[in-house]
């Protein structure tokens, strides 16, 4: 019902009266709690109370250089309330983008009428706006990159701003949807881990899929967190699909849970007696992270710009100057960091449709590094806590000889014990860790090292797909 919004709109109208907005309107601090369904792209809290019509007209009566709304005709009350919104954040007449006073936002909207426009036109123009201009600061704020890792300096700053948070929206089998705010967060050196637990959970036998989506606030103000009864913006990042999910990749387990991984990077938790859900954990890599946590709709997710190709200044030379830092973590511990330069392979090195780049030799010894610490994966519920063996988060960053980020990923792995690969012998039972998506392939090989009680990676090698490299370069390969 149009009537009901209008109590939460003149919240939103009156504040913005009052408030200095910064440049583009843009600014926010974090912070959102579960969320349920709304219109198509937002949501709002449960439990909202709305007022009635009585409310919206003693709104109306504040603008006595209009035509009055009348009580009739709920669709121009809300028009109404939208307008003044639009006008008071986005006045063309207004300094500095500031607002000093109502009265600024009366003179201009004399130039305005509700029923000129179609029911609901000023709520598109506005949130369009709104959108447009925090895009606009975000990539003002994600422009300077890192030469070291091509990555954006600020994207800690860009989430903060944005009031940026993540949902993930349980879709049963009958329709219903079950949206649920993530309970933790940790920033890593180059991805983030979000996690979901709690104790209601769905059936999972009645679940179909499971949407992770970004979430913002469409009214926002730097000076304050945003409304609690405010509507949110979902940004569609990832589908998965749970009708199968037992008959999908279990990496590892303990004496509570086992633990499955779904592409892209996400890894759910069921318990063991009961075959329910257990904890939700996303790992998100920062390349376009902000991008496709904002910029999408609730159903669509944000497509990235047009690749231009690189000019490849000698293709029958390979690939060159290649950079790669990769992580394993979990829990806020790293097991390993290790940044390599100079990396190349040759035009010769293409095998089934994959280019091979050797990050770490077998024969070289002086290339073989050391996993430190005892590698896990931590888990948590509101109950319980664990540590399943051999199993980490791996962060790949891969650059190419411009310093552009050209694969990136970050991905739930685990290590299984492997025959040895063509080398030496090594003193020590061999373990692999494998990757693999739509643009390339990673491989690694270690060595339990019993006397020392550490893992050794004696092997570090990626396969990338020679059509990612073509469209990246504009070759033929």
């Amino acid at each position: 019902m149009a009537t009901g919004r209008g109590r939460l709109l003149l919240q939103h109208w009156r504040g913005l009266l009052a408030l200095h907005w910064p440049p583009g309107g843009v600014g926010a601090a974090p912070g959102l709690a579960g969320e349920a369904p709304g219109p198509a792209g937002f949501r709002k809290r449960p439990g909202t109370s709305y007022a009635g019509t009585a409310t919206l007209k003693q709104c109306a009566r504040r603008g006595r250089h209009y035509k009055q709304p009348s009580a009739d005709h709920p669709a121009s009350l809300e028009s109404f309330i939208w307008i003044r919104i639009y006008s008071t954040a986005f006045s063309p007449k207004r300094s500095n983008w500031q607002v000093n006073s109502a009265e600024k936002t009366t003179v201009s909207m004399n130039l305005l009428s509700v029923e000129d426009k179609e029911a609901g036109y000023w709520k598109k123009e506005y949130i369009t706006k709104q959108r447009a201009s925090v895009k606009a600061a975000l990539a003002q704020v994600l422009k300077p990159v890192n030469p070291y890792t091509g990555l954006p300096v600020k994207t800690k700053e860009a989430l903060r701003i944005s009031g940026l948070g993540w949902v993930i929206i349980l879709k049963e089998k009958n329709g219903k949807e079950y949206i649920m705010q993530h309970i933790d967060l940790l920033m890593n050196d180059s991805s983030v881990t979000i996690i979901w637990y709690g104790r209601n959970w769905p059936q999972l036998a009645t679940l179909s899929t499971l949407d992770l989506c970004g979430v913002t606030p469409v009214f926002m103000d730097r000076s304050k967190p945003p409304s609690k009864n405010g509507p949110r913006w979902l940004s569609l990042i990832a589908k998965y699909n749970l009708s199968n999910l037992t008959e999908s990749t279990m990496i590892g387990w303990d004496r509570l849970i086992r633990i499955f991984c779904l592409h892209p990077g996400l890894l759910v938790g069921l318990w063991k007696r009961e075959e329910e859900l257990a904890f939700v954990m996303a790992n998100l890599h920062f390349h376009h992270l902000v991008e496709k946590s904002t910029l999408g709709s609730a159903t669509v997710p944000y497509e990235l710009p047009p690749h231009t190709p690189l000019l490849d200044d000698n293709p029958e030379y390979g690939l060159h100057g290649y950079q790669l830092h990769v992580d394993m973590h979990s829990g806020g511990v790293f097991y390993l960091c290790g940044t390599f330069r100079n990396l190349f392979t040759k035009k010769g090195s293409i095998e089934n449709g994959y280019v091979k780049l050797v990050v770490i030799r077998f024969k070289n010894n002086t290339e073989h590094l050391p996993l430190i610490g005892k590698v896990g994966l931590s888990w948590r519920t509101d109950v319980f806590s664990g540590c399943i063996k051999s199993c980490s988060i791996m962060d790949i960053t891969l650059l190419d000889e411009y310093g552009k980020p050209f694969w990136c990923l970050s991905s739930p792995v685990c290590m299984r014990s492997s025959v040895p690969s063509d080398g030496p012998n090594f003193l020590g039972q061999t373990y692999c860790v494998d990757y693999v998506d739509s643009e390339g392939k990673v491989h690694v090989e270690l060595v339990w090292i019993k006397e020392t009680e550490e893992y050794f990676i004696v092997s570090l090698v990626l396969y990338l797909k020679i059509a990612k490299i073509n469209h990246w370069f504009g070759t033929a390969y």
